[in-house]
Formats: structure tokens, sequence, C-alpha cells
């Protein structure tokens, strides 16, 4: 989630955390300063931020790692509120969602 927050603008950010549960929020808010930026949100880029995110263990697939994330979300957030958590996310990282 929180490599999903760095490749989204300060309002879109702020957006998404809304729509997560008290629990997720606080985590998905911890250390966050709005006004740094990270770089353009490629896939691969994302990618390797998750990457790092878990220490660069060969063993774990980023994007697999996303996708379960990014679905798990869908499923416990209404329908709505899932797309609209979803319609911020860079068209190169849409397909992570779950259809």
């Amino acid at each position: 989630m929180r490599a999903l927050r760095g490749c989204l603008g300060r309002d879109e950010a702020i957006y998404l955390g809304a729509q997560l549960p008290p629990l997720l929020r606080g985590l998905y808010y911890e250390g966050w300063h709005p006004g740094q930026r990270m770089p353009a949100a490629s896939r691969t880029a994302f990618r390797e931020r998750l990457h790092d995110g878990v220490h660069r263990d060969p063993a774990v697939d980023a994007e697999q790692v996303a996708h379960a994330v990014l679905s798990l979300l869908a499923a416990r957030l209404p329908p709505a509120e899932s797309e609209d958590a979803r319609a911020p996310t860079p068209r190169a990282l849409r397909s992570l969602w779950p259809s």
C-alpha cells in the first residue's frame, strides 16, 4: 500500500487512505511526508519499491504480493468504495487490482 501511495499525488493518496479500515489507514500513513513524491509510477519502478520493502528476497514475487494485497482490500471494501480506491491508481498499475 505504501508503494502505491508513493505513486499517487497528495490528494489521491489521501483519498485512497480514507477508503481504508482504521488499522490499515494507520499503517498506510505511518512515516508519510505528503510533500515528498516518489518517481514516476511505472510498473517496473513500483515492482522495485515493493521488492525493496521485502528486503530483496528472491523468493517473493512483488507483483503477486501487490495483486494479493489489492485483491484483499477490494474484497473487504464495499464495491463503490473499492472502485473509488482503484480510480486514482496510475494506469500502469490498475491491472494489479482484481477485475
